[in-house]
């Protein structure tokens, strides 16, 4: 519908209905005290979880041991598991990147680490996710653009490492997930020439699909990007729009040809009482809901609204008790996989561009 794609995206652990959100369990958990058994009734299909604090507590080769992160976690479904680059430059206090990887300490305990694509591939294939993701240097914006031009060069050339070392762990006997699959990672700061070049190297490499990192940007920044590098993305293979963001941003990316989204925003934002409904944004602790005998959304049916009305809701939190987040966390998530479910109607029916237009600035409005 328009460039708005509706597909099916088949891995070794079942079929995702795209477009599509990924609930973000960082370390095999979704934060706020939400299980596996959960997330399917909060309509989740994919679980992504983190490379780096994964091999930093518990350490991927317990989570191999215990037959890896399905295993673990109990959870039947696809998960996708980050490279562990965005941690290395953005929580590493004291880091040195080389060609053949970066030096790093541990924002945990300060001991010294080492972590390339080869590493980031081993850890990953220890994890057995579904989707590992190619290791990159996440660029600071803004940066130089001799030195964006430089990182991606050799970004591209991690992005081969990943491969060769990714087909060498998939012909191992005792790998736990022999399909695992990879995707690459588009980078280029915010120029626009340099984006399109490495979309266009990268569309020709043997991966399962690509990704655009590094757009925590001004929401018309992040939009121009996307329009740039998507003609240039394979027509064959899902499209990821990493870390974003916010329903609007989601309408927004799908309706410009986006297929996988993630964001931590939907459970942190509910941890401190922000929800999100089909008629705004609406912080659960305001004075006005003290008597309110409504759920949190009327037109939701998640198991909160169910079962517990905003005065409830907003006593908990006000008490300090856990549960006021739990509640809140499984609405925001059952929320936005709705959402998804939505906006794969509209391209179906032919009508996501009149969704859009009602949706999207709908869903940024603030309420009460």
């Amino acid at each position: 519908d328009g460039v708005a794609r509706r597909g099916e995206f088949h891995t070794p652990h079942g079929v995702i209905q795209s477009p599509f959100f990924m609930n973000v369990g960082t370390s095999a958990a979704i934060k706020g005290g939400i299980s596996s058994l959960d997330l399917k009734d909060l309509k989740c299909q994919v679980e992504l979880c983190n490379t780096y604090h994964l091999h930093v507590r518990p350490g991927n080769d317990i989570i191999y041991k215990m037959g890896g992160l399905h295993k673990f976690m109990n959870w039947d479904r696809p998960i996708l598991t980050d490279s562990g680059g965005f941690q290395v430059f953005s929580l590493a206090k004291l880091r040195k990147i080389k060609e053949e990887g970066v030096y790093f300490n541990s924002h945990v305990d300060g001991r010294r680490i080492f972590m390339g694509p080869e590493e980031s591939m081993r850890i990953q294939s220890h994890l057995a996710s579904t989707i590992a993701m190619a290791f990159d240097e996440c660029i600071e914006n803004p940066s130089p653009y001799d030195y964006v031009k430089k990182s991606v060069d050799r970004t591209t050339r991690w992005l081969q490492r990943c491969i060769d070392e990714m087909a060498r762990l998939n012909s191992l006997p005792e790998t736990i997930n022999r399909q695992q699959m990879l995707f690459a990672i588009n980078q280029g700061g915010t120029y626009d020439d340099i984006r399109a070049e490495h979309m266009k190297t990268i569309a020709n490499m043997n991966v399962d699909g690509v990704a655009i990192g590094g757009l925590a940007e001004p929401t018309d920044v992040m939009y121009r990007i996307i329009e740039t590098v998507i003609p240039h993305a394979p027509t064959d293979k899902p499209r990821y729009l990493m870390g974003v963001g916010t329903p609007s941003n989601i309408i927004e990316a799908v309706y410009r040809g986006v297929d996988m989204f993630d964001c931590v925003m939907p459970s942190r934002n509910a941890r401190h009482a922000t929800v999100f409904t089909w008629k705004g944004i609406t912080h659960v602790t305001n004075q006005c809901f003290e008597t309110d005998s409504l759920p949190i959304d009327p037109e939701c049916d998640c198991p909160t609204c169910r079962n517990f009305s905003r005065a409830y809701i907003r006593h908990l939190f006000k008490s300090g008790e856990m549960l006021g987040g739990r509640l809140a966390v499984q609405h925001n998530l059952y929320f936005y996989n709705t959402l998804m479910e939505k906006i794969r109607a509209a391209i179906e029916e032919g009508t996501f561009e009149e969704f859009r237009n009602h949706y999207s600035p709908l869903l940024a409005s603030k309420l009460v």
